[in-house]
């Protein structure tokens, strides 16, 4: 009789502990699910809470623009004059003068900063050396831009000023470069000044894409018998080609929006000129400039709407930059 019921007893304990780490399970599986549901329902409330930030700040910028755009409507965009006193006011200098600047500053920085993330990501140096260049790439960041600027009047400028005189020399038929006599504040120092400042997002983001590469796709590329930069041109940026746009338009919108420096070394005149070499204007200059001791009314209005105008280039940017990543993953696909 002894030995028949310790079976029983045995099964009797087995059961017992299933049935208590069922009850575990289900206890840790109610708190996960609510843990979830809190935290899903957390990042939609900042979700909300970012659209609703924004369309406040569009709201309160379209309230105040709303004067200008009742007085010049959509013409302001290609009108030309600025005139404070006379209430006359006009939009296309300064979107000619962001544009330029901006694309400028793009076009030197893609192939600069997907240079330095290739050095920075690839096996070209030392791990040490790519660590140490990583940083101090990515500390340019961390400069105020005003820094930058002062450093542009008082090193870059008097260091470019003769090359840009030889330019307009020498290339004088070109209309880029057709300046009677380039005095260093203008376009092309903007230009670059924008250039190094975004450098530093346009190289660290690509690099970040790069090195989340699987390293499966560089020694498949290699035992096929690929060289080095067969595989970099071949298998990696084309693998990254979708985070190395997200970079690009990450930087190219600072770029738009950069004010200081660029306040600083463009020569602030409301222009449209085809060379380089002469001083232009943009949307956060001349916001930096007039904003402080604009006139209520209509002068306020003109350079809100000039805050909208740019906020709806930043906008056409990125909707660009996401519809050009579909078309590559669709073409690839």
């Amino acid at each position: 009789m002894a030995n028949s019921s310790e079976p029983a007893d045995k099964n009797s304990s087995n059961q017992s502990n299933l049935d208590d780490e069922n009850l575990n399970l289900t206890a840790i599986s109610g708190k996960n699910f609510w843990f979830d549901q809190g935290f899903t329902l957390l990042v939609y409330f900042f979700g909300l809470v970012t659209f609703a930030v924004l369309f406040l700040m569009s709201w309160v910028i379209y309230q105040e623009a709303l004067p200008a755009i009742k007085q010049f409507g959509v013409g302001f965009l290609w009108r030309q004059d600025w005139d404070t006193g006379n209430g006359i006011f006009g939009a296309l200098p300064y979107i000619y003068g962001t544009l330029v600047s901006s694309a400028i500053a793009i076009l030197l920085a893609i192939p600069v900063g997907i240079a330095v993330s290739l050095v920075t990501s690839e096996n070209f140096l030392p791990a040490s050396v790519r660590t140490i260049l990583a940083f101090v790439v990515e500390l340019i960041a961390a400069i105020p831009s005003v820094i930058i600027g002062l450093w542009a009047i008082f090193v870059f400028i008097p260091v470019l000023e003769p090359l840009e005189k030889w330019l307009g020399s020498t290339f004088k038929f070109i209309p880029l470069f057709n300046t009677q006599d380039p005095v260093g504040t203008n376009m092309l120092t903007a230009g670059i000044i924008l250039a190094i400042m975004i450098l530093p997002t346009m190289a660290a983001i690509t690099r970040d894409v790069l090195l989340a590469i699987p390293k499966e796709l560089r020694s498949a590329s290699m035992a096929l018998g690929g060289t080095r930069w067969e595989t970099i041109f071949r298998v990696l940026l084309p693998a990254g080609f979708s985070g190395i746009v997200s970079a690009a338009m990450l930087a190219l919108g600072r770029a738009l929006g950069e004010t200081m420096a660029v306040t600083m070394v463009i020569g602030n005149s409301a222009q449209i000129s085809a060379s380089l070499l002469d001083p232009a204007y943009t949307i956060p200059s001349v916001l930096a400039n007039e904003f402080a001791e604009a006139e209520p009314g209509l002068h306020i209005g003109a350079l809100s709407y000039l805050g909208l105008i740019l906020f709806g280039l930043t906008l056409v940017v990125n909707i660009g930059a996401v519809l050009l990543v579909r078309w590559f993953a669709r073409k690839n696909n």
